[in-house]
């Protein structure tokens, strides 16, 4: 079995790139869940990191659900926008050790990624793991996964093999490990979920795996095939955000996951609501144009690359983060924009599928509203039920159908 390491220098290089592709295709691992890995912001930002700014001798215990099940895994741990190399310490999941190469311990070069040695733990899918990473030196926090919807424990001193922490703080989001792999079975595929806070799950449930791709994920699972949410809160299509801009990260977030076959993409809404709001004052409005060439970029580099491409429409946000110190996301000119682009991705006959979460999650008596029995209270991300709903919405038929040896045959014919 192969080892699979990221490295971030690779998705520079089309080379080694193309190379790495053809590996992942032929594996025989898939990535059962995933974290995106985005940049820390500086205090000037209108948002607060909500992680410490350092870490020094300290533990962090990580809760991740699964999606796929398998009798191994490998932990992926990302130091992709370090500064300085990344130490862990020790290392465990479910209190088992787990080693680097044969090592208890690891240095990460800032910029890259490194995946576990296989782990001999037999997981059924959507197994909630734990995973426990300890820092044992300084390490200032410049990368990590920002969101409300899921919380970690962060403890002193070495406790890595400890099943208790009682006496650890509470922090939201994720730091460091960003995806879990699981041996596929056959056939085994994953599906990756390319989107901004409403693929990241903003307004569900915290803790409770209520996102979209999580639902999604339920669905698949009989089929063998997991669901990896590279969905980043404040992510843009265009331009970076609270996160590098989609055509940035796609090689990376998509491309760079072992056994994908599937992309659904669900961008747009921050390209169009940013602009004049508090998230980007100075900014001028994106035009249809723009925003329409990034989506025929990325479906170029997807079908170039075999990956199946599934575009989604924008739900309805009249009213979005009204009353708070975030207003200026909504506006009449901006929701006509929504709207051209909504009709433009059901027409544009470029995607091999389209779901229209607008259709599903619209108010029919005020369309340019989200229902309000999905809508979690801000007016633009949904709550648990609008999250359920989107994912009943994809038509999985042909996610399922799909030759899972689609991807490596479209990979070697181009590196040919």
């Amino acid at each position: 079995m192969r080892h699979y390491l990221h490295n971030a220098a690779i998705w520079t290089a089309m080379t080694l790139a193309g190379n790495a592709l053809a590996e992942d295709a032929r594996t025989d691992w898939v990535t059962s869940w995933y974290a995106a890995p985005q940049p820390g912001w500086d205090s000037q930002f209108v948002l607060p990191m909500n992680v410490p700014a350092v870490l020094d001798h300290q533990t962090v215990r990580e809760y991740v659900r699964i999606s796929a099940g398998g009798e191994r895994i490998k932990l992926v741990f990302s130091n992709r926008y370090g500064k300085a190399p990344l130490a862990i310490g020790a290392a465990s999941v479910m209190v088992r050790e787990v080693t680097f190469k044969g090592a208890r311990q690891v240095l990460i070069a800032a910029g890259a990624t490194v995946t576990s040695d296989p782990i001999a733990l037999s997981v059924a899918p959507f197994s909630q793991l734990e995973v426990t990473t300890y820092l044992p030196k300084r390490t200032a926090v410049t990368g990590f996964h920002w969101g409300a919807s899921q919380s970690m424990s962060i403890s002193a001193g070495n406790v890595s093999r400890t099943a208790e922490f009682s006496k650890a703080t509470r922090a939201e989001g994720r730091l460091f490990l960003s995806a879990v792999l699981v041996d596929a079975l056959p056939g085994g595929r994953t599906v990756v979920a390319l989107g901004d806070s409403i693929t990241d799950g903003n307004g569900s449930m915290p803790d409770a795996d209520r996102r979209w791709p999580d639902f999604l994920a339920r669905r698949l699972a009989p089929h063998g095939i997991a669901v990896a949410n590279a969905g980043i809160s404040g992510a843009r299509l265009l331009k970076d955000g609270m996160g590098d801009s989609a055509l940035a990260r796609f090689e990376p977030d998509v491309l760079g996951q072992p056994g994908v076959s599937d992309v659904i993409v669900l961008l747009g809404i921050n390209d169009i609501g940013w602009p004049g709001s508090p998230f980007a004052p100075a900014e001028t409005m994106v035009t249809l144009d723009e925003l329409t060439a990034g989506f025929l970029r990325l479906a170029a580099t997807a079908h170039v690359n075999g990956i199946r491409i599934t575009v989604g429409t924008l739900p309805p946000f009249e009213g979005a983060l009204e009353g708070t110190p975030f207003a200026g996301h909504y506006n009449p000119q901006k929701e006509a924009l929504r709207l051209r682009l909504n009709d433009w991705i059901r027409g544009a006959g470029i995607f091999d599928a389209v779901v229209d979460f607008d259709a599903v999650l619209r108010d029919p008596a005020r369309p340019q509203r989200m229902r309000a029995q999905f809508d979690s209270g801000d007016h633009l991300h949904p709550g648990d039920a609008g999250y359920r709903k989107m994912a009943d919405a994809i038509d999985i038929d042909a996610i399922v159908a799909r030759d899972p040896n689609a991807r490596r045959d479209a990979v070697s014919a181009r590196i040919q």
